[in-house]
């Protein structure tokens, strides 16, 4: 049973609501999503190479698109040409792969798929140039380990028939051979991207193609992939391994799979409901999944758009398309990484970067205390961005350069577009506690009708999962009033003896309206 001080001056559940005063009365103002005061700056399009940021521009100006759709997959298509091809060397031991995890959150009708194709065409271009440079070899791979094969037989069959005095010498030739043609192997037909695929086929697919790969779509639907679609339990293992680079070491029954240094790229178009859905998964925030990603939540410009729009004009496209195929094709031929070196300006700039986030990590007061542990990989994620930004402002010239100070600059204003986005985001997925709170305190009152209520009837209704004390519900409380769904106020006094009543809560009264 609850102690005595912890309701004292609370009315009970069923008591009358005393008569408000005349402050509640007051002219109510519309109110503020609870996500809605999350500034979510446009993407700085201004920030990406020249050849690349009016390929952008231009595409969302054709297809009447946010910039930020076309911008992150952008970086998406720069880590899939640099992924597993290239490292940033920041400092010390600190080295970091150079793909990304990006994901822009659209509704329907934002011609997400038409996006996609325009930037990923090149790399479907690239790739079909690897497989005709790549067919001769394989073809002469083949017959070679055909021939080997076939002649270490041959000898194993005469070694059995032969005569006792010759049969060591025959053996030991057949055994010669048979170890030279295990030895010989038939190299992959490249494939630099692979659909909405199970994780089964995308460690298949990176351990044939030296470790690299791309997962490009237009949809979420290798969420639910990786929530266990097919198999009914999260198999996540090789996209926070693909992400990190760590050693990837797959036995099952009828194969082996090592990948010493795993580089997956992720771009994506998904619809916000996605990211909710995705936010609910088990082991997803807990593992690290969710805070490998970038995330982009534009506003979308579906009411808005003009229907005569200006198109890429040609010349902006073929450089785009020759540049990244280049750019592709040039870091292909690379076994060990390109190493990406900083220059001490750019050292510099990031070290200080890492000085301002590193106080907002803290669970309490800190600005992103709640998404620590995406906000934990930021100064990584910005050393990668860096290193894209570079070898696409360096093409095949990237290695011979350092990252300049300016483009470290241009990395860190990325940083904090996904930083402001990553924000709004989890709010969508419910990371912070307080605002989570706060869209159970509106259930509640949705649910029960209320236009005028006690703290006490509130904190009765929810569950002590989600609210253990009085005091855990308060800074929900002061959140629906800052955005203005409740205001709090003194009831009058109904009698001269006892206690004053404790102060109630009036619901907007527009709430049950409008149904949000």
């Amino acid at each position: 049973m609850d102690s005595p001080d912890v309701w004292a001056g609370l009315p009970t559940l069923n008591e009358t609501p005393p008569v408000a005063d005349e402050t509640a009365q007051e002219a109510w103002e519309e109110p503020i999503p609870l996500t809605g005061r999350r500034e979510r700056p446009p993407f700085p399009v201004h920030v990406l190479p020249r050849w690349v940021r009016d390929f952008v521009t231009a595409v969302a100006e054709e297809t009447q698109t946010p910039v930020d759709l076309a911008g992150s997959l952008a970086l998406a298509v720069l880590g899939t040409a640099a992924g597993g091809r290239s490292v940033v060397h920041v400092r010390g031991n600190w080295r970091e792969p150079t793909n990304l995890y990006t994901v822009v959150a659209l509704p329907p009708a934002n011609r997400k798929s038409a996006v996609f194709s325009l930037l990923t065409d090149p790399l479907y271009e690239a790739e079909k140039q690897l497989k005709a440079t790549m067919k001769p070899v394989i073809v002469e791979a083949e017959l070679t380990a055909r021939l080997a094969k076939e002649a270490a037989d041959k000898a194993a069959a005469k070694a059995a028939s032969a005569d006792d005095d010759k049969r060591d010498d025959m053996v030991a030739t057949a055994v010669g051979l048979a170890q030279t043609a295990d030895t010989l192997t038939v190299p992959a037909e490249p494939v630099l991207l692979a659909d909405d695929s199970t994780p089964e086929t995308v460690t298949s697919l990176m351990s044939e193609q030296g470790g690299r790969l791309s997962v490009l779509s237009a949809e979420g639907g290798i969420f639910d992939i990786i929530a266990g679609r097919y198999s009914g339990a999260p198999n996540m293992e090789v996209f926070l391994k693909g992400h990190a680079g760590d050693r990837l070491r797959v036995n099952r029954q009828t194969r082996r799979e090592y990948i010493d240094a795993p580089a997956l790229t992720i771009g994506l178009a998904v619809q916000p409901d996605v990211l909710r859905d995705i936010g609910k998964v088990k082991g997803f925030d807990g593992r690290g999944l969710l805070a490998r990603f970038l995330y982009a939540l534009p506003a979308s410009t579906v009411g808005e758009r003009k229907v005569i729009t200006d198109p890429v004009p040609e010349q902006t496209a073929a450089a785009y398309a020759s540049n990244v195929i280049d750019l592709t094709l040039s870091l292909a031929e690379w076994t060990d990484p390109a190493v990406i070196q900083l220059s001490p300006e750019a050292d510099a700039a990031l070290i200080a970067y890492q000085e301002r986030v590193e106080p907002q990590l803290k669970a309490r007061g800190g600005r992103l205390g709640h998404i620590a542990n995406w906000a934990g990989k930021l100064a990584g994620a910005t050393a990668r961005i860096a290193a894209l930004l570079h070898l696409a402002g360096h093409l095949g010239e990237g290695h011979r350069h350092p990252v300049t100070e300016q483009t470290m600059n241009a990395a860190i204003e990325l940083g904090e577009y996904y930083t402001a986005h990553a924000l709004a985001v989890f709010d969508v997925m419910g990371a912070d506690p307080v605002v989570s709170r706060a869209r159970s305190v509106l259930e509640a009152l949705r649910d029960n009708g209320w236009d005028d209520v006690s703290r006490r009837d509130l904190f009765t209704v929810l569950s002590r999962a989600e609210a253990p004390t009085i005091a855990d519900l308060e800074p929900a409380l002061a959140l629906l009033e800052d955005h203005g769904y409740l205001r709090t106020y003194q009831p009058e006094r109904t009698g001269k003896r006892g206690r004053p009543p404790a102060p109630r809560l009036s619901v907007h009264p527009q709430f049950h309206q409008g149904g949000r």
